[in-house]
């Protein structure tokens, strides 16, 4: 079994598969941020920061740390050469603006319908909207990268309970037990993780799964 790290990492990875040369992508706070650290070397992917910057790079070591390069999140990054800082009317503007090839969050709930819920718990202390509504509703792709269940709580629902970020935006869900897309007629498990079976994932699911005739396995 992996631990949590390990399973952000497998996510992270599979994700970062999605994504394509010339691709200008938004990573959300937590375990996106990872996906910039797998993409494939023969390719040239553009990561946009909401709080102000195009070029993301991978999370610097402890040693080459700047405290004025941060992520959205708040944590350490890097910013690769030819990366451009701007301010927030500026990067709120390419996100409305409908530049993003690709957005990658995380959620709370997912539903078969492709609606998002992930900004708050009724009852508990959040911090805001975020960018997220935005992003949604803006990126020409919508990828939710997150762990499958929430202490074995389900996360992917036939219809969210939580209140919605946006609704019908998701295109593709990926977690560590396979790899999930939308379609018109419910959740299309096209691919899955090895470590499990498919009436494992079902079961781990909370909406009636449709099963890809030509299933692969995740790598």
């Amino acid at each position: 079994m992996m631990d949590k790290n390990q399973m952000q990492d497998f996510i992270a990875r599979r994700t970062a598969k999605e994504l394509k040369d010339g691709d200008l992508v938004n990573l959300g706070i937590g375990l996106p941020t990872k996906v910039s650290n797998f993409v494939a070397d023969d390719i040239q992917v553009l990561f946009q920061s909401e709080n102000g910057f195009v070029g993301l790079g991978p999370a610097p070591d402890e040693n080459n740390i700047d405290p004025y390069i941060v992520n959205a999140g708040g944590l350490p990054s890097s910013i690769i050469p030819g990366g451009a800082f701007f301010d927030s009317s500026m990067s709120f503007g390419i996100i409305r603006g409908g530049h993003l090839d690709a957005t990658v969050l995380g959620a709370l709930q997912v539903d078969a319908k492709g609606n998002i819920a992930n900004y708050m718990i009724p009852g508990k202390m959040v911090p805001g909207m975020g960018g997220a509504m935005d992003l949604v509703s803006g990126a020409k792709k919508v990828i939710v990268a997150m762990e499958h269940t929430a202490k074995g709580n389900h996360k992917i629902l036939e219809e969210c309970t939580l209140p919605l970020t946006a609704v019908g935006a998701v295109d593709l869900i990926i977690t560590e037990m396979g790899v999930l897309e939308v379609t018109p007629e419910g959740l299309l498990l096209t691919e899955i993780n090895p470590d499990y079976t498919v009436e494992e994932v079902q079961a781990a699911t909370g909406a009636k799964l449709l099963i890809a005739e030509d299933l692969k396995e995740m790598v």
